[in-house]
């Protein structure tokens, strides 16, 4: 994932309207299902300009920003002087063979994400890697699209997945060690040729 696939987007990412409230409909939807607290250490993986990290930021101590877009955390990195929480960028990739230097015996109160599991080829390698950076009692709160007809994106580079059927990706959280793991709908990303709900995993290890 040299490529930074975003590079073209980050500047006006967050003009679209319709991306924004659905982001806000993730937010509501992950604040009411999950308990944050003033002294937890989140991740927020494939964080982008940090549309869902501003909504929990005024109820967690630190997030760490974890997104392979340069473009994008440049966008996030101009709002850090405005989130009342601690902000960590990391230009990472999680996906690779290796867990980055920067990474190793880290430990997170919890893992949330938005939108980003679909540009992610393995699924299970990832929430196996998320289970590893977890406590017992850690959680996960990932949104994504459900299962579609290929159409949400006109663009395809850097996709891999059509959306998700839950009981599979319920299926690959217990596979990968999480339990209690509970899935709703969270929002509903709205274009011109259809609307597309997206669902909240959540999960403790």
């Amino acid at each position: 994932m040299s490529q930074d696939l975003f590079a073209h987007k980050a500047q006006g990412y967050e003009a679209n309207s319709q991306r924004v409230a659905t982001v806000q409909g993730i937010g509501r939807s992950l604040l009411s299902a999950i308990e944050l607290h003033g002294d937890m250490h989140l991740m927020d993986f494939g964080s982008g300009t940090g549309l869902l990290l501003e909504q929990l930021a005024p109820r967690v101590g630190k997030v760490t920003a974890v997104d392979v877009s340069a473009a994008m955390n440049q966008e996030l990195e101009a709002k850090r002087h405005r989130l009342p929480c601690q902000l960590e960028i990391l230009p990472l990739d999680l996906t690779g063979q290796q867990l980055d230097a920067s990474l190793v015996g880290a430990c997170f109160d919890g893992i949330v994400s938005s939108m980003t599991l679909h540009h992610v080829a393995d699924i299970l390698a990832l929430l196996a890697r998320f289970y590893t950076l977890l406590p017992p009692g850690g959680f996960i709160a990932l949104a994504d699209l459900d299962a579609e007809d290929g159409r949400f994106h006109p663009d395809m580079s850097g996709v891999y997945h059509a959306g998700f059927a839950r009981e599979s990706i319920r299926a690959l959280a217990e596979q990968a060690g999480f339990s209690q793991v509970e899935i709703c709908t969270a929002s509903v990303a709205q274009k011109p040729w259809g609307d597309y709900p997206i669902f909240l995993l959540t999960a403790r290890r």
